[in-house]
């Protein structure tokens, strides 16, 4: 597909403004995959803007993060402390006044020719669509435009297969509190209809996201564009301290905080019930009270940087992610495959998306503790094995979850849009 000469001084960069409730340095999945996109896009020529929250960490005000320009806009939902419960004050489901005057401001000085936003704070730009002209994308990274707490997790304790109002609501005020949760609920499922006649296109993490938000049955366009993976090839070798804490003899390695819905409960059990089972690392937040319950063989080394996590995939035999939720398409799996080692892994989310069962790692049924242990044992013991199912995950991920190769897809619908608008 050719692409035009749209941008500014005659360039062929596009001017794109990407939306997000936070940014670096606050720290998160969708945060770390924003700023990868932002600088791919700005290292292609276009010129990248991001839009975001001010933060304790970040702003108010605006900065630059290499060539992107980062403007952090105060929401007037923010100011007001006693909403929240921990620091970060999350976007709400509706236009924030406050943000859609920040957006219009920063519309008028952009110029932006693609607007792609990754999550609720991009509904501030839903009232601003008809004064301007750039096609608007929205990421989803969850399944928050039907499930609110974006997980398809019922009340945080077993798995959730749709929607109902009465559901929903009990859910939803147990996540929240009662009268946020309400307000919280409501405020989503009034906002859907706006945003499907706001956007463009849409774009699902995976087969699971896009389903899970009725994408399809609402008669939406989308397409599915997974997260990718980044910096992931091997640095000079680490000396950090933290290392000595793995185990000497081969290792499990399972990254992610240490919570019920991703199956941390499951993983216990079926170590457990294996006659021999392999060390286990966990690799992530965990309460003092799981930790000191942990048994014999499973050390919880905490949360790590980055780079120490490749380093502990590279020295693993494999990994497990046994997760309850609907996991959108999980990085941690990703990771795993580019540095060439298979996942056991439940079949749900984005998980299906990923793996291939017996060709690049083990899928199991979500909370089947003795297929978990049983996968676990089989990989364990048969090192042609794991070899064979690395190198097809590692081959998996250059072809299909590269950086470089998820960029290529989204920079296209861009010009894709931009050459041909629906609207």
């Amino acid at each position: 597909m050719s692409m035009p000469s749209v941008g500014i001084s005659g360039d062929a960069g596009l001017r794109i403004l990407l939306i997000s409730q936070f940014y670096p340095p606050v720290i998160g999945g969708v945060e770390t995959h924003v700023q990868a996109l932002a600088h791919g896009l700005a290292a292609r020529g276009h010129e990248v803007c991001v839009a975001t929250l001010a933060t304790a960490e970040n702003g108010p005000g605006e900065r630059k993060d290499g060539d992107v320009l980062v403007r952090a806009l105060q929401g007037a939902v923010q100011r007001i402390g006693p909403l929240f419960t921990t620091e970060r004050r999350h976007s709400i489901p509706l236009a924030d006044p406050e943000v859609v005057r920040g957006l219009r401001r920063l519309a008028v000085e952009f110029q932006p020719e693609i607007v792609h936003a990754h999550n609720w704070l991009g509904r501030s730009y839903i009232p601003l669509r008809r004064e301007f002209t750039a096609q608007y994308l929205v990421s989803f990274h969850d399944s928050g435009r039907i499930c609110t707490q974006g997980r398809m997790m019922y009340r945080n304790v077993e798995f959730c297969t749709g929607p109902s109002t009465p559901r929903c609501l009990s859910c939803c005020s147990a996540q929240f509190g009662r009268l946020k949760g309400v307000a919280t609920y409501l405020g989503n499922r009034m906002a859907r209809g706006g945003e499907a006649a706001a956007v463009d296109l849409f774009l699902p993490v995976s087969n699971a996201v896009a389903e899970s938000n009725h994408l399809a049955e609402d008669g939406l366009s989308f397409a599915v564009v997974p997260n990718f993976a980044v910096d992931v090839e091997p640095s000079k070798p680490s000396n950090d301290p933290r290392l000595n804490e793995l185990p000497l003899e081969p290792f499990v390695l399972q990254v992610g905080d240490a919570v019920p819905d991703k199956g941390i409960g499951v993983l216990l059990e079926a170590y457990q019930r294996m006659d021999t089972p392999p060390p286990i690392v966990l690799i992530g937040r965990i309460t003092e009270d799981m930790r000191s319950a942990l048994p014999s063989g499973v050390t919880a080394v905490g949360p790590w940087p980055h780079d120490l996590v490749l380093e502990a995939w590279r020295r693993s035999m494999f990994g497990t992610i046994p997760s309850l939720c609907l996991d959108a398409c999980p990085t941690v799996t990703l990771e795993a495959m580019a540095v060439g080692k298979p996942v056991v892994a439940s079949a749900r989310g984005g998980l299906l998306d990923q793996i291939t069962d017996g060709e690049t790692g083990l899928l199991i049924q979500p909370g089947d503790a003795a297929a978990l242990a049983n996968s676990v044992s089989r990989l364990a013991s048969d090192a042609i094995l794991r070899v064979k199912m690395g190198r097809a995950a590692r081959d998996r991920f250059e072809s299909s979850f590269r950086a470089d190769v998820i960029v290529d897809r989204i920079e296209s619908l861009y010009y894709e849009l931009v050459s041909h608008p629906s609207r």
